[in-house]
């Protein structure tokens, strides 16, 4: 693989300025999304491949340097719905639900659970972010300080800790600190067979492509071994740069959080028969603010897949083991929340999911879904925090409403970002299983 570390990148004086294709509105209907395909637009820019270029920080005016301050401070809020009446699991249903474990992290604290399917909390992980980085001030810190984005559980029982947009914490089973990295890990961790852990990193930066001097967020692939070091740093932005899609982007807002990276899971070859392009050394993404999906090699650092189109502001897709993609489109149905799976060579819906009425489904931020083993479907409604586990059918056999709070008079129900069931067996003799 090729090294493509952040700060790495030339200053040169030259600025380019990129004119994007038009994408035809009739290439796809609202329910199917548009597939993109290399050198099928027809590309005003210069020809040749370009990069992005940052401005040294010392050149900019105090305008830029206050928005670059903003943009480094984007995160989520610990609860934003007003606290219902009931709380833990009000429904399961023991016949039909999948038997498991229940991770998941939690807004009113920087941390994490796991669960049983009743309730039960047989473990905790938590770690505040001065304990992490104890060199730092509490003037160095937001609101993304107060909680974990994300975590991922380790065999053994270690964590890998997401502190949105500020950096990662490996823990053991005991919370005790093996490890951080503190440049801008966010959203999201996955881990390859070999143990090499992906995550997403940005950096508040300036533009010399999009526009010249304007402040934005670039987002970046990072790959790390078990003991934190880091194997790659490579640039999804320079990656549409360096590809046949930068015509995919056309209509991106050009200063800002200009992709808005929430996800990221590996791929393996023959993941989907018909798309080479799924196959070992790449990894897909999920873009919220241009609602796109897309396949990055990390072996040639360039985009070689993407789709758009029947989901709005969506998280967490990942590819089942039939090779459709299942996601969680946020906004897309009507303005409300739905489950989508489906067919990413013919673009077909397999399966939706929306509930018997609008607001019943929905979240305007974060969101995960995950296909169980006996076919149901365990969503989280981040804002809401509210995961139900829903039969192919429809049907809700599961339901969870997070009983911490969050607010200043803790009025609000405290946001679930992401929970997985895990196998019965997953954690293994680590875990004491007495509540």
């Amino acid at each position: 693989m090729h090294s493509f570390t952040r700060r790495a990148l030339p200053l040169l004086a030259l600025t380019v300025v990129l004119a994007f294709s038009l994408v035809p509105a009739a290439a796809a209907d609202d329910d199917k999304p548009i597939v993109f395909k290399a050198g099928e637009f027809i590309s005003r820019r210069p020809p040749g491949r370009w990069r992005n270029i940052e401005i040294p920080e010392e050149e900019l005016t105090e305008e830029q340097k206050a928005e670059l301050e903003r943009l480094r401070s984007i995160g989520y809020l610990t609860g934003s719905v007003e606290a219902p009446a009931r709380s833990g699991v009000t429904v399961y249903d023991r016949d039909k639900a999948w038997d498991g474990l229940n991770f998941y992290t939690s807004g009113h604290e920087p941390g994490a659970i796991l669960m049983d399917m009743e309730g039960n909390v047989l473990h905790e992980w938590t770690c505040p972010f001065l304990k992490a980085w104890p060199e730092l001030s509490s003037e160095e810190q937001n609101e993304n300080a107060q909680y974990w984005r994300f975590a991922y559980l380790f065999d053994n029982g270690d964590v890998a800790a997401v502190f949105e947009g500020y950096g990662l914490v490996m823990l053991d089973k005991d919370s005790n600190v093996l490890w951080t990295k503190f440049t801008g890990e966010h959203h999201d961790v996955a881990v390859a067979a070999d143990g090499t852990i992906y995550t997403l990193a940005r950096e508040a930066t300036t533009s010399t492509v999009l526009r010249p001097g304007a402040p934005i967020l670039e987002d970046y692939v990072v790959l790390l071994d078990r003991d934190g070091n880091e194997i790659e740093s490579a640039s999804i932005l320079n990656a549409f740069l360096r590809s046949d899609f930068l015509d995919a982007l056309d209509g991106l807002q050009i200063y800002g959080d200009i992709l808005h990276v929430n996800s990221i899971s590996i791929l393996k070859d023959g993941m989907v028969e018909g798309l080479p392009q799924f196959a070992d050394g790449s990894v897909l993404l999920s873009m919220r603010i241009p609602s796109m999906l897309a396949v990055m090699d990390m072996n040639t650092l360039e985009i070689t897949w993407v789709a758009k189109g029947a989901w709005v502001a969506q998280h967490d897709p990942c590819v089942l083991p039939g090779g459709d993609i299942l996601l969680f489109d946020n906004e897309g149905y009507e303005g409300r929340s739905r489950l989508i799976e489906f067919d990413p060579v013919t673009g077909e819906q397999v399966w939706t999911y929306h509930g018997d009425d609008p607001n019943d489904f929905y979240t305007q931020t974060c969101g995960s879904v995950q296909r169980l083993p006996n076919g149901d479907t365990l969503a989280t409604e981040s804002d809401r925090g509210r995961v139900i586990e829903v039969t192919p059918e429809g049907e809700i056999v599961w339901e969870y409403l997070n009983p911490a709070r969050a607010g200043a008079r803790n009025e609000l129900i405290a946001t679930i970002f992401e929970m997985a069931r895990l196998p019965l067996d997953a954690a293994g003799a680590w875990l004491d299983r007495t509540p």
